[in-house]
């Protein structure tokens, strides 16, 4: 009878020591997940370093969760086309860039009145520039697109996306004087959703984040990553 309760005992404390491993394992590992996540999605403040702002607004900032921006009222990029008037007077912070690159961001955005947009911005001027974002325009849809200028005027090719999205990653690539420009949301690998030109001659030109609210404030745009990667 004493065997049997120190043999009961016996099994008790191996299946204790065995919980405890197990519960130490899957702490760790729950440990190195959290770090995991917490560097994928740290903002790199380096990646804006000796950056500047065209346009800055009132009110932004920068933290380890990425650079936020509450865009001025009556922001935009617009030239010309459609609706007659010329806007250039969105929030954008870029830096001068030579060659071939190809430049990345992830954007997280509350819009709250009509065109509320967010994204990438490559621009030689005033009248010759690149811009990709959602813009937001009913609570059923927004509108997934780029806008090309070239020579002050301005075309912009859109696609219908839900309204409920508001995450979405941006991809430029220049070639050259050619732009490639991709989109991804969801669980949906990137897709192309422009080839563009711009026809001036411009050896450097600005790259960057670029945020602005049209309509009205209230907007606010998250840009948890950002990265520019030289080509060879």
């Amino acid at each position: 009878m004493i065997h049997s309760i120190v043999k009961i005992s016996h099994l008790k404390f191996i299946w204790c020591l065995l919980l405890l491993v197990s519960c130490s394992n899957n702490r760790n590992q729950v440990q190195e997940t959290t770090s995991s996540m917490s560097s994928s999605y740290m903002f790199p403040q380096e990646s804006i370093k000796n950056f500047q702002w065209f346009q800055e607004p009132a009110s932004w900032k920068v933290s380890p969760e990425g650079l936020f921006i509450e865009p001025d009222s009556g922001s935009d990029f617009w030239q010309r086309t459609h609706y007659g008037f010329r806007n250039d007077n969105a929030h954008f912070l870029y830096k001068e860039v030579e060659g071939d690159f190809e430049m990345t961001t992830t954007v997280s955005f509350s819009p709250q009145h009509r065109y509320d947009q967010a994204g990438l911005c490559v621009r030689i001027d005033e009248d010759n520039w690149l811009k990709t974002s959602t813009e937001y325009e009913t609570r059923e849809y927004s509108h997934l697109g780029a806008v090309v200028t070239n020579l002050g005027y301005s075309d912009w090719s859109t696609q219908e996306i839900p309204a409920n999205i508001r995450r979405v990653e941006y991809k430029i690539i220049r070639k050259g004087k050619d732009f490639e420009v991709y989109a991804k949301f969801g669980q949906k690998d990137f897709q192309q959703i422009r080839i563009a030109h711009l026809h001036k001659d411009a050896p450097k030109i600005q790259a960057g984040l670029y945020a602005c609210s049209p309509t009205d404030k209230g907007f606010s745009a998250l840009f948890e990553t950002f990265e520019i990667k030289q080509q060879n």
